[in-house]
């Protein structure tokens, strides 16, 4: 008699079924978003206000720090200066050119100071009076002298130039140097370190005269304002080295 097997085999039992070798797909798993730090407080004021100013059209651009306008002068010797100095309305005889801070004023030069030292235009810090710069000329010469005479005659009519040459030549303050322009024409430069002041002189020769520019501030005030006073220094030129009608200049940095 023929026996019936009752039971399959274990590998038949244990191997899957057709529906569970076609599971569902696992859903994908979730991104995390990173989300950018923070700023400190300061730090997202100084990145807005830099964006601002890297945004702001040119009618904001920044000022220049020391805005200057150019001056022209004309001498005239004390007998034909009339009540005073100051030859800001002769602009079109002008025979020297230098810059001027705008917030400075202008001191009118008297007959008695021209007729001293021979100063012709004179400005002033309002706030610092005794940061300046002036210009003095002298008639009568065919040629610069040697730098050493030239300071030393200048310092003949200035009290105050002597005082402070004797000052700077004990501590070796006293500095000169000369220098030709594009046309030519020599310049000498002095640089007086003085006690409790200081002095930038360029003079040059033209027309029978010697013209002078001058510098000054107190050592404080040189401290502080060194890059504009340098600036007015250097602008001095007589008229034939620059061209009639020149626009109002301002400095950049």
């Amino acid at each position: 008699m023929a026996t019936t097997t009752l039971f399959s085999s274990s590998s038949s039992l244990l191997s899957p079924s057709p529906s569970s070798s076609s599971s569902l797909p696992l859903p994908p798993k979730p991104q995390l978003l990173k989300l950018p730090k923070a700023l400190p407080l300061a730090a997202a004021a100084a990145a807005a206000a830099a964006l601002l100013l890297s945004t702001a059209p040119p009618s904001l651009a920044a000022e220049p720090k020391y805005p200057l306008h150019l001056y022209k002068g004309t001498t005239a010797s004390a007998a034909n200066y009339g009540g005073y100095g100051g030859n800001a309305s002769k602009k079109d005889a002008a025979e020297y050119t230098y810059l001027v801070p705008d917030t400075w004023k202008e001191h009118l030069v008297s007959k008695v100071e021209k007729g001293t030292n021979g100063t012709d235009s004179e400005f002033y810090n309002p706030k610092k009076r005794a940061e300046k710069e002036y210009l003095t000329f002298l008639s009568g010469f065919c040629a610069l002298a040697p730098r050493d005479a030239v300071l030393s005659n200048l310092a003949l009519s200035d009290v105050q130039l002597q005082d402070l040459i004797a000052s700077a030549a004990e501590v070796g303050g006293v500095r000169s140097d000369e220098a030709r322009d594009g046309k030519g024409q020599l310049y000498y430069l002095y640089e007086i370190d003085g006690t409790g002041a200081y002095s930038l002189i360029k003079v040059t020769y033209a027309r029978n005269k010697l013209y002078a520019h001058f510098v000054n501030a107190p050592n404080v005030d040189w401290g502080k304002d060194e890059e504009m006073l340098r600036t007015l220094h250097d602008s001095f030129r007589t008229v034939d080295d620059v061209q009639a009608g020149d626009a109002v200049a301002s400095s950049s940095s």
